[in-house]
């Protein structure tokens, strides 16, 4: 499934791409054919696995990460259709039993199938996404769980395609990605029920895997991001304000990035994600009977989840270099408030048939009436 967004990761549309079958933010991207040494070469985007805050919860390795950049080859690996067969009987035609020739298989009835054999094509980059970690898949990508980080253990079944899609880059201006439906095997076959359809990807689309949920930036998208080192000096400028609890009077501060998301330390902001009011930790207020987490605040009175606040870092999730204002609701992820009305009002896939907004930082979906609050500091009395 792709949403289609505008220039600004915007207004999503839909189109099904499921099919049958079997450090900070670090990216990896091919050398570019042109690139000479020193320079960096030609990137035709990037890929963002929507959930994952900056990184993986076991750290980006190899081609198992959170992001990838996808960047010219040093030689052209693309593939265009060439020669259709209509044929009865797919599973023995030569197309498919040649390793070397990439080939998709349509199965439209019992007796009638369609084999379309690909060739090379100099003209565009492929890249290949899926759960699959052999070696023609680029992207390997596991099944994200709700609330941050991959799913684990021995019962937690993929839903994603061990070759879920493909992309096409062409390798001349204005260097157009489309992506297609499933990937290209060990076997270079593809085998669909019905025929996949092509899609330009803009900046601001997002993928559906059935499992994880990718977002494309396009090089122009990213520069209206904010960079990593502007998330820091946001953070630091956050400090340097020296908010205060507004009860117990201490100076709250967000924790440096590499620290890492462990416990909360004890000037770690926290939130009443109903209201807004940010407070230092503190253990009264509890209302038991309306839920575990549910608490008071002293300010205002209304009772709800009372969250600490992390600092969203994949910049590549944000919209604009703005401040640090806003909320996600329950989860605490903080960011600005563009980025945070933005991705309240986009709902992503759930399944196979639903959508829900979710915070793009940790996958937690988003509840109350905006699913995301406005923050309330209090600064020194001094």
């Amino acid at each position: 499934m792709v949403l289609e967004g505008n220039p600004e990761v915007g207004s999503p549309r839909t189109s099904d791409l499921q099919h049958p079958g079997n450090q900070g933010s670090c990216v990896l991207s091919s050398p570019g054919e042109d690139a000479q040494p020193g320079e960096e070469p030609i990137k035709y985007g990037e890929l963002i696995v929507l959930g994952y805050n900056g990184c993986l919860a076991n750290g980006d390795k190899g081609r198992r990460r959170s992001r990838l950049a996808l960047s010219r080859r040093p030689h052209a690996n693309g593939v265009k259709p060439d020669v259709i067969h209509h044929i009865s009987t797919p599973l023995v035609s030569k197309a498919l039993s040649n390793r070397g020739q990439h080939s998709i298989s349509y199965t439209l009835s019992r007796s009638h199938s369609v084999i379309v054999e690909y060739t090379h094509d100099s003209d565009t980059d492929m890249f290949q996404i899926g759960r699959s970690t052999e070696n023609m898949i680029d992207f390997v990508v596991t099944d994200t769980s709700p609330g941050g980080g991959a799913a684990e253990g021995p019962s937690a079944q993929s839903t994603i395609s061990r070759y879920a899609c493909r992309i096409l880059c062409d390798r001349r201006p204005p260097y157009t990605a489309r992506i297609y439906a499933a990937g290209f095997d060990a076997s270079s076959n593809i085998f669909l029920g019905v025929e996949n359809e092509s899609n330009v990807l803009q900046d601001g689309s997002l993928i559906d895997l059935c499992g994880a949920t990718l977002l494309w930036r396009t090089p122009a998208g990213l520069l209206r991001a904010p960079t990593l080192k502007q998330l820091e000096a946001q953070r630091q400028e956050a400090n340097a304000a020296r908010p205060q609890c507004p009860v117990g009077l201490s100076t709250l501060a967000f924790p440096s990035p590499a620290r890492g998301r462990t416990a909360p330390d004890k000037q770690q902001p926290w939130v009443y994600v109903r209201c807004g009011h940010v407070h230092g930790y503190h253990g009264w207020g509890c209302r038991r009977e309306r839920g575990p987490q549910e608490r008071e605040c002293p300010l205002c009175r209304l009772v709800g989840p009372y969250v600490p606040l992390w600092l969203g870092q994949e910049a590549g999730l944000c919209l604009d270099p703005g401040p640090p204002s806003h909320a996600f609701a329950p989860c605490g992820h903080v960011c600005s408030e563009k980025t945070a009305r933005y991705w309240a009002q986009t709902p992503l896939p759930h399944g196979t048939h639903a959508f829900h907004a979710a915070c793009p930082f940790c996958g937690a979906w988003l509840t109350g009436e905006h699913g995301c609050v406005r923050l309330i500091f209090q600064g020194p009395l001094d």
